[in-house]
């Protein structure tokens, strides 16, 4: 069990992603972690225009999706994210997460996500601010706060993230909202009890978990880490 700042203890979530998994042997990988006691596999989804970097498409969230039951955290990093919510709900992506920069009619979109069977997150660049979740916050079931500018992996944690993660945390308990709190970016071994004594519900860690030599040891460290 973990325990925030302000709050009692609970139970914190991991998310592993895939962008840092050697897609050589992804089969073998995904098995390890979910053994190990994952919660959530995160899959980055990029399109080269809103970050640099490009990943993957439905197909490949369809090909993995036969590889285990765990819940497919998916985070659309693209623009026109409408225009590919219902593929990737259709290839098996239980929460599907797009970015308040690139939407333009985030409520639509939101809905768009829920009316095809998904759980609707939105996720915050690390320059844009609180502020703008006081409208859309009622109608999502998960925030995620990237602690990196996104795009690639392997980045490290941006030291001012910690606040807003607690400021964030704050925000949805003063709503009283079902809305799970994520962070994403630069999260290992020696800053999770940080970000999850802030308020984080889910912690997505790729270099931090793939990047050891042991990632289902990572996994329990961490656990036991974030144990109060």
């Amino acid at each position: 069990m973990a325990q925030h700042d302000n709050g009692p203890p609970r139970r914190f979530k991991i998310a592993p992603s895939l962008l840092s998994a050697d897609f050589a042997h992804i089969a073998e990988q995904i098995a390890l972690v979910e053994r190990a006691g994952a919660d959530y596999l995160h899959l980055d989804i990029m399109d080269g225009r809103f970050v640099p970097n490009i990943t993957w498409g439905p197909k490949i969230i369809s090909d993995l999706r036969k590889l285990t039951k765990l819940p497919f955290d998916t985070h659309l990093m693209i623009v026109e994210p409408e225009r590919y919510v219902a593929d990737f709900a259709k290839a098996g992506a239980n929460i599907i997460t797009i970015h308040w920069e690139a939407a333009v009619h985030a409520h639509r979109l939101v809905q768009q996500i829920k009316e095809c069977g998904a759980r609707a997150g939105l996720s915050l660049n690390p320059a844009t601010p609180l502020n703008v979740l006081h409208e859309i916050l009622p109608y999502i079931d998960l925030l995620l706060v990237m602690s990196v500018n996104p795009g690639f992996g392997g980045q490290s944690y941006i030291p001012t993230s910690t606040q807003k993660i607690r400021t964030a945390r704050e925000l949805i308990d003063s709503a009283k909202v079902d809305v799970e709190l994520e962070v994403d970016g630069g999260i290992r071994l020696d800053n999770v009890a940080e970000v999850v004594g802030a308020g984080a519900d889910v912690v997505v860690m790729g270099a931090g978990i793939f990047g050891t030599p042991q990632p289902a040891e990572t996994i329990a460290r961490v656990r036991t880490a974030c144990t109060p």
